[in-house]
C-alpha cells in the first residue's frame, strides 16, 4: 500500500473513513438478513396508460395497474453496493473484497449466535417474547443461508466487474463502472436470493409458481436498478469530497485539484 499523499489526510483519518464505510456496509447487511422477507411492502402503485400496457408483461401488473412490491429487507441492500463501489474506488479491489469476506463472516457469526440461543432452554415465566424470537429465528435461518450464497456471489461479481471496467477505461468514467458493475451484480443477487427462498418454501402462500416468483424478481431488480442510478451522483460527490483519501494500489489517480500559484493568491488578496 502506498504511503499517504503529501499533505493529505493522516493514516488515522484514512482508517477512520474505511471503518465508517465498513460499519454502514455491515449494519445494512446484517439488518437486511434479519428482517429479510418477514414483510413485503408496497412502495407505490400506478395506473398505466393504455399505450404502455402492451410494453408491460401481464405477470408484473394487475390489469392496468402496476405495483412496486418488495421485501422490507431489500431497503438496506443498496447501501451495501454503494459502499463497496466507493471503497473499490478509493481504497482498491483488495480492501473491497476483504469487506465482502468480513460481511460473510458476520453472517456466519450472527447465525451461530442465534442458533445457540434458540436451542438453549427457555427461562419460563421470565421471557416475554419467546414466540416472537422463534418466529424471527425461523425466518432468519432461511433468509440468511440463502442470502449468504447470493451475497457472496453478487458482491464478488460487483467488485470484480468494477475493477474490470476501471482497468478497461484506465481509471476514467466512474459512472460506467459504478452502474455497469452494480446493475449486473444486483440482477444476480435478486435472482439468486428469491429463487433460493422460493424453492426452500420461505416465501408467502401467494407465491405459488414461477410467474409469481418472476414478478418478485422483476420488482426487486427494478428497485435496485433505479437505486443504482440514483446513487451515481452521490458516488461522484463522495469521491470528490474524499479525493484526498485516495490510495488505490493499482496505480490509477483521480484528477488532481487545481492548484493556485502564489502570484494568483496575492492577486486575489489585493482584489479583496
Amino acid at each position: 500500500m502506498p504511503p499517504p499523499l503529501h499533505g493529505g489526510p493522516s493514516r488515522y483519518k484514512r482508517d477512520a473513513l474505511f471503518l465508517g464505510l465498513s460499519a454502514v456496509f455491515l449494519t445494512a447487511l446484517v439488518m437486511g438478513n434479519i428482517i429479510g422477507t418477514t414483510k413485503f411492502i408496497q412502495l407505490f402503485s400506478v395506473s398505466l396508460p393504455d399505450w404502455v400496457l402492451p410494453l408491460v408483461p401481464e405477470l408484473v401488473r394487475d390489469g392496468g395497474r402496476y405495483s412496486m412490491i418488495i421485501p422490507v429487507g431489500l431497503l438496506a441492500f443498496p447501501f451495501t453496493f454503494f459502499v463497496t463501489d466507493l471503497i473499490s474506488e478509493l481504497f482498491g479491489r483488495r480492501k473491497a473484497q476483504l469487506l465482502v469476506w468480513v460481511g460473510f463472516g458476520m453472517n456466519l457469526f450472527m447465525l451461530a449466535v442465534m442458533t445457540v440461543n434458540f436451542y438453549l432452554p427457555d427461562a419460563s415465566g421470565v421471557s416475554a417474547g419467546t414466540t416472537l424470537f422463534d418466529g424471527v429465528y425461523g425466518f432468519m435461518v432461511g433468509n440468511t443461508i440463502g442470502s449468504m450464497i447470493a451475497y457472496l456471489v453478487a458482491q464478488t461479481v460487483d467488485v470484480q466487474l468494477f475493477h474490470f471496467w476501471k482497468r478497461f477505461t484506465k481509471g476514467r468514467h466512474l459512472w460506467l463502472r459504478n452502474n455497469a458493475s452494480t446493475m449486473v451484480s444486483q440482477l444476480v443477487d435478486s435472482t439468486a436470493i428469491l429463487s433460493i427462498l422460493y424453492f426452500a418454501g420461505n416465501l408467502g402462500d401467494n407465491v405459488t409458481g414461477p410467474g409469481a416468483l418472476f414478478i418478485l424478481i422483476v420488482n426487486s431488480y427494478l428497485f435496485k436498478f433505479f437505486s443504482a442510478l440514483f446513487d451515481t451522483p452521490i458516488c461522484y460527490a463522495a469521491v470528490h469530497y474524499f479525493r484526498d483519501y485516495y490510495e488505490d494500489p493499482e496505480g490509477y489517480r483521480l484528477p488532481e485539484r487545481k492548484r493556485v500559484s502564489k502570484k494568483q493568491e496575492s492577486r486575489v488578496v489585493r482584489e479583496r
